[in-house]
């Protein structure tokens, strides 16, 4: 029985435009890594913020912290995440932009 049985469904701008933006223009391919994962969980949870930490993604992606910490950085300064967090030690909510949707 296959571990895995949900397909997601990827938009193809984030296959064809926003991965050679992030990881050719910007040279930052963490960035598009978290991105990813953060679509994944997001898509499977309806589109809900995702509650995630520096920690949880670093393992989840296999990058270390502060190449997640810079990623996500980038990804709120391009508009593709939106983060929030009731005080500076709580967990994080990260919030999936999908400007191109429109």
């Amino acid at each position: 029985m296959p571990r895995f049985r949900q397909t997601i469904p990827i938009d193809d701008y984030v296959l064809d435009v926003l991965m050679r933006d992030i990881v050719g223009h910007d040279r930052q391919p963490a960035a598009y890594l978290v991105y990813l994962y953060l679509f994944g969980l997001a898509a499977r949870q309806k589109w809900k913020p995702v509650a995630a930490s520096l920690r949880t993604l670093a393992e989840a992606t296999g990058l270390s912290k502060s190449a997640v910490q810079t990623a996500l950085d980038l990804l709120r300064r391009r508009e593709l995440i939106d983060t929030e967090s009731e005080h500076s030690t709580a967990i994080p909510t990260h919030r999936v932009l999908r400007h191109w949707r429109k």
